[in-house]
């Protein structure tokens, strides 16, 4: 429940970022109100755009291939017995060709979802442990994760166009005195940190409430927490270089390696991996 809240208290923050710079940009020219409305009207927009095109953006970017039963009995089984436990419709299965081992759940709602692996998950992790992780993906799924993470990627990237956008109209003289132009340079470098602080907290709670919702429909808390032990050294000596960063929150672990160190943990797209162990064997087996 609190990570829920503080979800919402963050999505809050972030879309009401995005009305207050609506409202700035728009007093300059005294339509203050217009400018609220028309840049909450455009992240309605682009949120609506994100949420039914992204999925198959990230599935064709990592190159996820749809498999059958026939071809991948055991992750099919692993899925379908999980949502089952879930209560949701089992969703499509795809692998994708990478050495690094890592995992991620696309798709607008329960019923279009596409959970994905990579090859070099299967190779890497017992059945226990894969099945901590995937149950870790229908988490996502179910808790409608995918929705939560497409608003805030749109529109925290809203506010990082728009303000680079301030920026670079102060500097070529806008705004009718010394006020607004020192108001727009000020805006153009805070709002896009405030907007990616918020964006990445966003990214970490649902990160640590996809675990909590894991540990329940596999009943095997310790097979995810032993899993992200072995990702995270997985993920450190064979990184996905040809990851997009834009994308690296719908993985289970940061698909780029390495451990977080603590003066990064603000601007990490997700929570130290030590600290999700430790809440993982705080929570008793189902």
């Amino acid at each position: 429940m609190f990570e829920n809240i503080k979800t919402l208290l963050l999505l809050g923050a972030l879309t009401g970022l995005l009305i207050g710079i609506g409202y700035f940009i728009g007093s300059l020219f005294g339509v203050g109100l217009f400018g609220a409305s028309a840049f909450f009207l455009l992240a309605m927009i682009m949120n609506f755009s994100s949420y039914f095109f992204s999925d198959k953006i990230v599935l064709k970017m990592y190159g996820a291939r749809e498999v059958s039963e026939h071809e991948a009995p055991e992750l099919h089984s692993i899925v379908s017995e999980l949502a089952q436990n879930a209560g949701i419709p089992k969703p499509k299965v795809a692998i994708v060709e990478s050495a690094t081992p890592n995992a991620f759940a696309t798709g607008r709602s329960p019923k279009k979802a596409v959970v994905a692996v990579t090859t070099g998950i299967l190779n890497l992790l017992s059945r226990d442990e894969l099945e901590g992780v995937i149950a870790h993906e229908l988490g996502h799924v179910k808790n409608r994760d995918i929705l939560i993470s497409a608003v805030a990627a749109t529109v925290g990237g809203a506010i990082v166009l728009i303000a680079n956008y301030a920026g670079m109209f102060a500097f070529l003289g806008g705004g009718e005195d010394g006020e607004d132009l020192l108001g727009l340079i000020a805006m153009s470098i805070l709002a896009p940190v405030a907007a990616t602080i918020v964006q990445l907290a966003v990214s970490r709670t649902r990160e640590y409430k996809a675990d909590e919702s894991g540990a329940k429909i596999s009943g095997k808390p310790w097979a995810l927490a032993d899993a992200l032990r072995k990702l995270q050294m997985g993920t450190s000596s064979r990184p996905m270089r040809d990851a997009n960063p834009a994308t690296a929150h719908i993985f289970i672990v940061n698909p780029f390696g390495g451990k977080t160190k603590t003066l990064m943990n603000l601007f990490s797209t997700h929570p130290p991996i030590n600290e999700r162990i430790k809440r993982l064997e705080e929570v008793k087996a189902f």
